[in-house]
């Protein structure tokens, strides 16, 4: 049966209204809503004593409630409900609700019930809890599993759940497999049915997390098939071979030695293009200050002096800019060309350009998304660099090779990623890393405070500004938010400083709505020191070099993860001047307090990225900052990392021994890698 033709206000339980609404969710079909798994789960697996609770953690109490509920009426004319319960330890709970007389009212005298939330410690043996969730005790509500779907202003997830359900009894035993056997019982798997229906209303925590399993192993499964596939399509036979690697030539442009660990992967590069026949395609992972630019600059250098041309993709206007006047300075003096292509270019310039790199010349052309236009077509191209790859996409990166035979492809990323998820953001590509930071940067300092001692913070900001020294200050928001009024917004941010005497000369606002030019303006003005303090929102968090700027003030310091937090502490640090970033938090979470304490214990990107894996799980590394990984639907953790690796190294199995092309029972899994890729010409 396909579900995809069913639609839903076919369905039972449903009706025209309710899909209108279950399509803002983005469910339009029968297949879309059993698909649409629970972001999170209640598990109501409870405890018989208060003293084992911890503020900050939720947890599942039995409770038998001990007094009648008491109506407080407050000075605004709000209705507070409190009564008390026990637990079996002789430990005394207030239990507060706020306006919800219903929820107040339903807990009765001398009954026992599982109260679940966020218990908070009054006295040695009196606990507080506000608005919690309620089950009246029985055999059924202990133990139990609710699932909860993300949900919007007309719809609940509670009525979702009803509405899976429903379909879930209907359609019994017609969820067709869309794994082989010999995958299923390989790996250990249970069915498509079985995981389905336990996914949705799992009866205990081990269904849930052999249902999990399957869901995290299918998807990353056919991921694997597909970065496999374009990897083998990725190693086409190439024409591009260079005759010397120009390296002594090169370095003898330089101002400096370039580290072991530079050397190590520039000759990395050159054996992927002088050794065969086949287009090298490497990523080059480094930290921020690690020099990756320069191993680029390298493989740019030896491409030119073969009359080769080189192109190099940065996903803003604003860092192609910078790289541009950094390639101009280093290979001044020689007769390498360098050519910026971006939406602001002038029209004339643009034709003319896109008109000469149809011939064969040796032009080092950077740009941005632009050099994606179908328009522009290159005469001779021989290497692809693609700078903070996690901007694009696998896609984006084949469409510009496309452009001109079978080009070297070179991706640089400054995000850390860790190790042990690499092999899954860029299954198509080797992997070098840049181990070594360049010398003469000193580690960066970093503190943690609340809001309450930011104006004492503004001390330390005039003793950087006394030292002609320069500073960065991040706000989450460009604007005041209704739906979150703590939130640090730039504006407010900049009448504070001017309400603490700071010069209004001194600082300007910089961010993402801003016109190219308005952010190319700001930015030159603050590498020439004629701003001392530039408040930002995360615009700069990449690539962004102004060596005058050595401290880094990062607002509301919760709102980001602790990869972003390191990226935006690499905008200072970039000379050997002694530089310092705090972050201003009034957050007592725990994810928070580890992401701080992790900020100040550690430089190294890496080590934080694997904090931060551990801290969030795999799902946020993926989806929408990583165009054309798998779409996590499901709540990820740092256990799905061995599912993840077991679907890797299948897939790459597979891949290899050429098994999906010789058993017939891979032909509806090869459409499916077919039907969710726009890569042309895989073949399996």
């Amino acid at each position: 049966m396909n579900f995809e033709q069913v639609k839903l206000e076919d369905l039972k339980s449903v009706g025209k209204k309710t899909a209108q609404y279950l399509n803002k969710l983005n469910i339009y079909n029968l297949a879309d809503l059993i698909n649409f798994y629970p972001k999170k789960y209640e598990f109501w697996d409870y405890t018989t004593n208060l003293e084992v609770t911890e503020s900050d953690k939720t947890y599942c109490i039995k409770i038998k409630i001990i007094s009648s509920c008491n109506n407080i009426r407050t000075g605004s004319n709000k209705n507070i409900y409190k009564l008390q319960g026990q637990d079996f330890n002789n430990n005394i709970l207030n239990i507060v609700f706020f306006n919800s007389k219903f929820a107040a009212q339903s807990l009765i005298l001398n009954k026992v019930y599982l109260i679940r939330g966020k218990f908070k410690k009054i006295n040695y043996n009196i606990y507080e809890i506000v608005s919690p969730k309620t089950r009246e005790f029985s055999d059924s509500a202990q133990n139990s599993i609710t699932s909860i779907y993300t949900q919007n202003s007309n719809i609940s997830s509670n009525k979702i759940s009803k509405i899976i359900k429903t379909q879930l009894e209907i359609f019994k035993d017609t969820f067709t497999e869309t794994l082989p056997k010999s995958v299923i019982v390989s790996n250990d798997l249970c069915s498509r049915d079985f995981c389905i229906r336990n996914i949705h209303n799992p009866t205990n925590k081990s269904d849930l997390q052999i249902s999990r399993k399957r869901l995290v192993f299918e998807e990353f499964f056919v991921y694997y098939l597909r970065m496999e596939s374009i990897k083998l399509y990725s190693r086409k036979k190439t024409d591009i071979v260079i005759s010397k690697n120009f390296f002594d030539e090169f370095c003898d442009l330089l101002k400096f030695k370039l580290t072991e660990s530079q050397v190590k992967v520039i000759f990395e590069c050159f054996k992927d293009i002088l050794d065969n026949n086949l287009s090298m395609n490497r990523l080059l992972q480094g930290d921020v200050g690690s020099g990756k630019t320069v191993v680029a600059a390298a493989l740019i250098y030896a491409m030119a002096r073969n009359n080769y041309q080189s192109v190099l993709m940065a996903p803003t206007e604003l860092l192609a800019v910078q790289h541009y006047n950094n390639f101009c300075e280093l290979f001044s003096g020689t007769n390498i060309e360098i050519k910026l292509l971006t939406s602001s270019v002038k029209p004339k310039y643009k034709q003319e350009l896109i008109k000469n790199l149809e011939l064969k010349n040796n032009y080092v052309i950077i740009g941005t998304h632009a050099l994606l236009s179908d328009n522009i077509n290159f005469g001779n191209l021989g290497l692809v660099v693609t700078d903070e790859q996690h901007r694009f996409g696998v896609n984006q990166r084949a469409k510009l090779a496309n452009k001109s035979g079978s080009p070297h492809v070179l991706v640089m990323s400054a995000t850390p990623i860790p190790r042990t998820l690499a092999m899954i953001m860029y299954g198509d590509l080797d992997i070098s890393i840049l181990e070594q930071v360049i010398p003469g940067r000193q580690k960066i300092d970093t503190f943690v405070i609340n809001s309450q001692k930011r104006e004492r913070m503004f001390n330390f900001v005039r003793e950087i500004m006394s030292k002609n020294q320069q500073i960065y200050i991040i706000c989450p928001n460009i604007e005041e938010s209704e739906n979150k009024p703590d939130l640090i917004y730039l504006e407010y941010y900049k009448s504070l400083l001017i309400k603490n005497q700071f010069d209004i000369n001194d600082i300007e606002i910089i961010h993402g709505k801003m016109s190219n030019y308005e952010k190319d303006e700001i930015m030159q003005k603050f590498a020439d020191n004629q701003i001392k303090i530039l408040i930002s929102t995360t615009v700069i968090e990449v690539g962004i070099d102004v060596p005058n700027a050595t401290l880094i003030i990062i607002e509301n310091a919760e709102r980001f993860g602790l990869s972003q937090l390191h990226q935006l502490r690499g905008r200072v640090g970039r000379s050997d001047k002694k530089s310092y970033c705090v972050l201003v938090s009034d957050s007592k979470s725990k994810d928070s307090t580890q992401r701080f304490i992790a900020m100040k214990n550690s430089n190294d990107g890496f080590c934080l990225s694997e904090q931060d894996l551990k801290i969030r799980g795999p799902g946020d590394f993926f989806g929408t900052n990583q165009h054309g990984v798998p779409n996590i639907n499901i709540p990820t953790n740092y256990t799905d990392i061995m599912t993840i690796q077991l679907a890797h190294d299948y897939a790459r199995d597979l891949v290899n021994k050429n098994i999906i092309n010789k058993n017939p029972e891979f032909e509806t899994l090869k459409d499916k890698i077919h039907k969710n890729s726009d890569i042309i010409n895989i073949n399996l």
